[in-house]
């Protein structure tokens, strides 16, 4: 069993239980859908493609890579660690079901002993996402780190997770993000490709 901490669980009770209202409750949850996700990816894709050109699409091929590499990481780590969801652990806990907010009873007692919440895969593999885009495109620094936050955030107030996991997943997405940079600026040349994607010109196509 994951050792309770009792700051980590103050914070989960604070986000989940009493930060609340009808605005949260309707925005937060769409932050926690990977369906969106992609399809904004894949519409960037192929309008990158109309301005730079096809190999734009290497770019966000080593994006959805970092991504699968960070997803499999938490994967093992979960397994491994085995602690149980909020959902299923800390009573009075609200969560989703069926697109309905419920929520645990006051005497809940916790029915299983392991779990797949350390660490989160949706902060961590977010957080991969906006360190690595906001290598390949600077310009991007100025925003795109709230991304992972949010999606944090969400994770919490949906009851998925403790702000311990988050913080765990963004840690490892952070590091898989910077490897994927580093490693990128060294077979980018082998492959007589720009690092970056903007360094490739070619004018908006009519």
């Amino acid at each position: 069993m994951f050792p309770a901490i009792p700051e980590d669980l103050s914070l989960q009770l604070l986000l989940n239980q009493h930060w609340r209202n009808a605005a949260l409750d309707f925005v937060l949850p769409l932050f926690s859908l990977r369906a969106p996700l992609f399809v904004i990816l894949a519409g960037l894709l192929v309008w990158r493609s109309a301005l730079r050109g096809k190999t734009q699409v290497a770019y966000f091929l080593l994006l959805a890579l970092a991504m699968g590499a960070t997803d499999l990481g938490t994967n093992v780590a979960k397994h491994a660690v085995g602690r149980v969801r909020p959902q299923h652990a800390v009573a009075g806990t609200y969560r989703q079901e069926s697109g309905q907010w419920v929520r645990l009873p006051a005497d809940h007692v916790p029915d299983r002993e392991r779990g797949t919440s350390f660490p989160s895969a949706h902060a961590a593999n977010s957080m991969a996402l906006a360190v690595l885009a906001m290598c390949l495109w600077p310009k991007l620094r100025r925003g795109l780190w709230a991304l992972p936050l949010v999606v944090g955030w969400s994770r919490v107030y949906l009851g998925k997770h403790y702000p311990l996991d988050v913080a765990a997943g963004w840690l490892l997405g952070a590091l898989v993000g910077w490897l994927f940079w580093l490693g990128w600026k060294r077979l980018a040349p082998r492959l007589k490709m720009p690092t970056l994607p903007d360094d490739i010109y070619r004018p908006v196509l009519r």
